[in-house]
């Protein structure tokens, strides 16, 4: 029978059990365990029990990512806002920013891929890339509004307006396209790469990789809809003012 190793530190002896998770993630396989031991393990006076490894990096980056995700979304709408000069657009683009990153939840789970730090980083890149190719569309939008407005002026009317947003819509289609190929392409060496580094980076890849599918639809359908939504609602406002202005 082998026995572990037994050393010395702060004058205390003490020793390692190494344990290899795989197939899971480390969070909640530590959580059972800390379970199992606290109800079958009794330690005599004097012994204690500590948890670390990976574990402990992961728990420090969570408590990072904790002040990181909320901070960087409220960077990307105080940003919107300024490039906007208002609070209607940017919460179109925040409040659509789930729709993107539908696909890329559905390609870490068709990977089998756990969710780790790279993963969030990697949604927290794609959550970028929505909401500049969502500034676009709203930025395409306006200007077949306005377009439809100089035109019309008080004819302006519901079928005009939903018009003028298809054709918004339809002239973001081709740099849309041209964004998401880039993207995909620049992305689909790391999601296939091997080497140092690489389980890593592909991971980071993933999201965005499946992202950028879902994040098409979002740019072309979600945000036209919703554009549509509040424009037909503020045209029918500023009719009954008697000038119609921007939605």
């Amino acid at each position: 029978m082998k026995y572990p190793r037994i050393t010395c530190a702060n004058h205390f002896p003490y020793t390692w059990v190494y344990v290899d998770v795989a197939e899971r993630d480390i969070g909640s396989f530590l959580n059972e365990a800390r379970a199992a031991v606290a109800a079958q393990v009794t330690l005599p006076a004097g012994y204690s029990v500590a948890w670390s490894g990976q574990y402990e990096h992961m728990q420090r980056v969570v408590n990072r990512m904790q002040l990181v995700v909320p901070l960087t979304l409220v960077t990307i709408f105080v940003l919107l806002y300024l490039n906007f000069q208002d609070l209607v657009r940017p919460l179109i683009v925040m409040l659509s920013l789930p729709f993107a990153l539908v696909g890329g939840v559905w390609l870490v789970y068709l990977l089998d891929y756990q969710m780790s730090i790279a993963v969030a980083v990697g949604f927290i890149a794609l959550a970028g890339v929505a909401a500049e190719t969502g500034v676009v569309m709203l930025m395409y939008l306006d200007m077949a509004y306005r377009e439809s407005r100089d035109k019309l002026g008080l004819r302006l009317d519901t079928q005009a307006l939903h018009r003028a947003i298809i054709q918004g819509a339809a002239g973001r289609l081709r740099p849309k396209l041209m964004t998401v190929t880039a993207i995909t392409a620049g992305l689909l060496p790391i999601m296939w790469g091997n080497g140092a580094g690489a389980d890593v980076m592909r991971r980071i890849a993933a999201p965005m990789v499946g992202g950028m599918v879902s994040s098409t639809l979002l740019t072309l359908l979600v945000i036209p809809v919703i554009y549509a939504i509040y424009g037909e609602y503020r045209l029918t406002r500023d009719v009954d003012e008697g000038s119609p202005k921007e939605p």
